[in-house]
């Protein structure tokens, strides 16, 4: 039985994820809240990715696997964008996963081969109007996930889950209603929104031994989005 690090695992991909996992391994959930996964198979960690220091002394000497869900969808067009917007995503999106990555590094290098998984976008790989700020953040994760997988091989596995738009919290307001939700999906090649289980079966799989020769990799699990020119 491994042991996983969600940072963020409370709604939406990341308590899918902690669903996918709970009953095979021993899931740790480092997040603000934890309503939704009192019923759960987990141990809860209470922990705010953008204020708070990970205490170490609350997960087990050897951790397996980490994964860091939280993550903005800000959208407007860079005209009106402040810098000031540009660091918030990025605070939320790549440096507080940073912190907490350095944290617990010293746990996942015990590990026999441990696994990270991270989320960029679909807009990181190509270009979205409004999508300045958020591309940014989630480019810059997908250069440092490469470039740490080259440095902690053959140790550690890194890897980045890339999706489109998914049918989570932070995206309600792009998919409130069945209109909103059906424009979304014809604008994929597949003609559906992602869902938290789409994600959550991929990083399952990267946190798997079924991955142990996987690394350095982005995964787009977007519907064909980034590769496909069907919608002509």
């Amino acid at each position: 039985m491994k042991n996983i690090l969600l940072i963020g695992g409370s709604y939406g991909i990341g308590l899918a994820i902690a669903k996918e996992l709970q009953y095979e391994n021993k899931v740790y959930i480092a997040s603000r809240t934890n309503e939704a996964i009192n019923d759960m198979n987990v141990t809860h960690i209470p922990f705010d990715a953008a204020t708070d220091t990970l205490d170490t002394s609350l997960l087990p000497e050897v951790i397996d696997g980490f994964i860091y869900c939280p993550g903005s969808i800000n959208l407007r067009p860079f005209r009106g964008l402040k810098p000031e917007a540009f660091e918030s995503d990025l605070q939320i999106n790549f440096i507080s996963m940073i912190k907490a990555l350095q944290t617990v590094l010293p746990n996942l290098l015990v590990a026999n081969q441990s696994s990270v998984v991270l989320f960029s976008s679909v807009a990181a790989g190509m270009g979205m109007p409004f999508h300045t700020s958020v591309a940014a953040a989630k480019g810059a994760i997908e250069g440092f996930a490469k470039a740490l997988a080259a440095e902690y091989a053959p140790k550690i596995r890194v890897n980045v889950i890339a999706p489109s738009l998914t049918d989570t919290p932070l995206a309600e307001k792009f998919l409130s209603n069945e209109e909103k939700k059906e424009k979304s999906a014809q604008r994929h090649p597949l003609k559906r929104v992602g869902t938290p289980e789409d994600m959550a079966k991929t990083a399952r799989f990267l946190l798997s031994e079924d991955s142990s020769w996987i690394s350095g990799q982005i995964f787009h699990v977007d519907g064909g989005m980034s590769t496909l020119l069907v919608n002509q």
